[in-house]
């Protein structure tokens, strides 16, 4: 915000695959005056997103760069790799793989996988997003490995997956730029963390203390004069004892003279 009358709002960027909308709900139950706004981007622009200041934090797939974001990692998920419903592989129940060296692969431009060495036979071409990827793997003719989420959300009647077990997998987090650290985003961080509505990162127990102190003055004065009878070994005088002088007992008994003799 750059001014007090200013509307505060929260924009929280996504890529494809990740799913916002449990934390969305709590935000809007606990800050119901700040909107959240969902920016919907690809995986390869979710950085440029954020570096340009176009949403407060994201869901995003690491690695991130870490001299500039910081990150929080969520979940890694299962790696499948989607085929045809009549394809052989779907007579297992997960591959390797080697099972999957003679099949043509596709490996789109938006490839959440850092390949060394991409695995499978290489197809005629890139795809230029996972979406068509998926076209074409239902055309037939070659297959595709995703993170399981991506796989869910380009579903098809006709297609279907199975896990690779030795596959390299995809990390969910959640990122923001280090030196935009704001309140609304410790908000959000306390929700994605499981912090319960009490719970806080500090930043409003001191106030919270201080409203104590001012509606319970008396109990922080019982407290400071049982402090201080308490370093003296002695107990707390009473509000009756605090007006009289002296060693604050009881005066001492007039002397009584001696009876006189009787004549």
């Amino acid at each position: 915000m750059t001014g007090s009358e200013e509307t505060p709002s929260f924009r929280l960027a996504y890529v494809p695959g990740a799913t916002p909308a449990k934390w969305v709900r709590i935000w809007n139950e606990r800050l119901p005056g700040v909107p959240l706004t969902l920016v919907a981007v690809p995986s390869t622009e979710a950085a440029d997103v954020l570096r340009a200041g176009e949403a407060d934090a994201g869901l995003v797939r690491l690695p991130v760069d870490r001299t500039f974001f910081s990150a929080i990692p969520l979940y890694t998920e299962t790696t499948v790799v989607v085929v045809p419903k009549d394809h052989l592989i779907t007579a297992a129940d997960e591959v390797s793989l080697a099972d999957l060296a003679d099949e043509v692969l596709f490996h789109p431009l938006d490839d959440v996988f850092d390949w060394d060495s991409p695995p499978g036979e290489p197809a005629f071409e890139r795809p230029a997003t996972t979406e068509d990827a998926v076209e074409l793997v239902a055309a037939g003719v070659g297959l595709l490995i995703v993170p399981q989420s991506l796989a869910r959300l380009h579903h098809r009647r006709d297609l279907t997956y199975r896990p690779v077990v030795d596959a390299p997998r995809s990390s969910v987090a959640l990122s923001w730029p280090e030196e935009a650290t704001t309140d609304l985003v410790e908000d959000f961080i306390g929700i994605v963390r499981g912090r319960t509505a009490n719970s806080t990162r500090g930043r409003t127990p001191a106030k919270d203390e201080a409203d104590q102190k001012r509606k319970r003055p008396e109990q922080t004065g019982t407290r400071q004069r049982q402090a201080a009878a308490k370093s003296t070994g002695g107990k707390p005088a009473s509000r009756g004892a605090r007006g009289r002088t002296g060693s604050g007992g009881a005066k001492p008994a007039a002397k009584r003279g001696k009876p006189r003799r009787k004549s």
